[in-house]
């Protein structure tokens, strides 16, 4: 069975491609589908077979494609995601791929999300298909706030415009986990999973910064006017709607979910946001 994965240099990628190799997987049976091989040229040189395609040369795909049983699309973000998408799942198509596993994002199908339109589009182009899929709505990875936690320790605050909203996010590598769990599934039925770990505030998320590196961190809640105003005093120009619009999404509580499909398909307990802190730092 030969496995493919978009944007295998990216951090998902990597990660998803390390967890079939962990599993067994042959390294020849496994293809990196990258834009620069020159970034994946480690993965060559452990047995993977890398395949250059371009989002923006849709004739590439077919061939990068080729002999495929399984693939596991990997979401790009911004205007024109689904367009980009429809490239590689009109070329699976074509070339006989039997499942598509796809990476969205939580209740894309009624979130406000900005990122949601195009994730909801992507699954709709999936369905339309003939071809056997898997969504899998990731919520968002805890390393998209521990990446930040040196900057909230320099000022000592949380800032966001999310009020009480929980958050179920989990670690970037129980999601490449679910991801390679499904792919090694063998299976081909059609199911959309919404993926999430343990919730937290904004408030917890300074708590738990605050209680592992002794120092003082407090959430700041603010509305969403008040984070506009701020993000753009702050240069922030070009994504202060993407902020703003994400944060009023989580107030929401759109970006929390009470099903356990994530560890059920990883087959334990998804990492703590406390260990993903300790990680980061």
């Amino acid at each position: 069975m030969t496995i493919a994965i978009t944007g295998a240099s990216g951090q998902l990628g990597r990660l998803t491609v390390d967890e079939l190799l962990v599993a067994g997987v042959p390294a020849d049976q496994i293809v990196a589908i990258v834009r620069d091989p020159a970034k994946v040229a480690d993965l060559a040189e452990r047995g993977v077979i890398v395949r250059q395609a371009d989002y923006a040369d849709p004739a590439a795909w077919p061939a990068a494609l080729e002999g495929v049983d399984r693939l596991l699309l990997i979401s790009v973000s911004g205007p024109g995601a689904s367009t980009a998408h429809r490239s590689v799942i009109d070329a699976a198509a074509q070339v006989g791929v039997g499942h598509i596993a796809y990476t969205s994002i939580l209740n894309a199908d009624r979130t406000s999300n900005p990122l949601a339109p195009e994730h909801w589009k992507t699954e709709q182009l999936i369905a339309a298909g003939d071809i056997p899929f898997t969504i899998l709505r990731n919520a968002w990875y805890h390393e998209l706030y521990t990446r930040l936690v040196p900057d909230y320790l320099a000022t000592g605050e949380v800032v966001g415009n999310t009020g009480e909203g929980r958050i179920s996010g989990a670690a970037r590598a129980d999601f490449a986990a679910a991801a390679a769990a499904v792919l090694l599934s063998g299976g081909n039925e059609s199911d959309t999973y919404e993926l999430g770990g343990p919730s937290f505030t904004l408030a917890e998320l300074a708590q738990e910064i605050s209680a592992i590196t002794g120092k003082d961190v407090v959430h700041r809640n603010i509305t969403a006017e008040e984070h506009t105003a701020e993000l753009q005093a702050a240069g922030q120009g070009a994504m202060v709607g993407f902020v703003v619009g994400t944060d009023t999404s989580i107030a929401k509580g759109e970006m929390q979910t009470d099903s356990d499909a994530l560890s059920r398909l990883i087959g334990r307990t998804p990492k703590t946001l406390a260990e993903s802190i300790r990680a980061a730092l």
